[in-house]
């Protein structure tokens, strides 16, 4: 299975992805390249800018991609 067949599958079954959850539960480091390549597979991909604090303390910005099949 290649990585973005993983992606697709992990967004079905848990509804969006991050690059953090990629890292970490896919081992996948390119996520915003694999989107691309998933856009391009026909998926139509949203995503959302969200806000959290690191391990350090500090804000930090981050993507979370929602995926569906156009029609």
């Amino acid at each position: 299975m290649n990585q973005e067949q993983k992606i697709i599958n992990y967004v079905e079954r848990f509804g969006s992805i991050t690059t953090l959850d990629a890292f970490r539960d896919l081992a996948i480091t390119r996520l915003s390249a694999r989107i691309f390549n998933i856009k391009k597979l026909g998926y139509k991909v949203s995503s959302v800018r969200e806000k959290s604090k690191n391990r350090l303390g500090e804000e930090v910005n981050y993507s979370r991609y929602f995926i569906e099949k156009e029609q």
